[in-house]
């Protein structure tokens, strides 16, 4: 059997952060994901899925990520039942999130996608810490393209070992 939830899509507000009373970090969150078509009227609709994660990522999400950023999420959906203050029975369908990847920086301009793999993109994974990554000055930067344009050399390899 399989369940897995792979979404990307934008918080609709900033996460809410607790902690269990052992101590454990869990955030909750809604995402709006657009659908892939338009309605009668050519407007497109999005849904609006409840999520949570927990432990080091959800602290990260709530530390680095606010309403309106970019995410994408892979987990699982999960259900679960309460009583509520009437006494009636609640229902509540979620996808608890193995990953949230961050897709754009917590700075960057709303309109503007980094395509995924931009300077802010990082993946938040439960139990693992947070990767800084060093985005390289523009004198590093020439500079290291200065070395790779003097150490070109052509590179005999037959057309058989190529992968395209």
């Amino acid at each position: 059997m399989l369940n897995r939830v792979v979404l990307v899509g934008r918080l609709t507000k900033d996460p809410d952060l607790r902690y269990t009373a052992s101590g454990i970090a869990v955030a909750n969150f809604t995402i709006a994901v657009n659908r892939p078509f338009s309605n009668q009227q050519g407007d497109r609709e999005a849904d609006f899925i409840n999520c949570v994660v927990w432990r080091k990522a959800a602290e990260n999400l709530a530390n680095y990520m606010s309403k309106g950023s970019l995410i994408g999420v892979d987990g699982r959906i999960q259900t679960r039942s309460y009583d509520g203050q009437d006494g009636k029975r609640v229902y509540v369908t979620e996808v608890v999130a193995d990953t949230v990847q961050f897709l754009e920086s917590k700075n960057s301009n709303r309109g503007a996608s980094t395509g995924g793999g931009g300077q802010g993109s990082g993946s938040y994974q439960s139990e693992q810490h947070q990767n800084q990554q060093h985005m390289p000055s523009q004198n590093e930067s020439n500079q290291q393209q200065s070395n790779i344009n003097d150490n070109l050399e052509p590179i005999d390899i037959s057309d058989d070992d190529l992968p395209f």
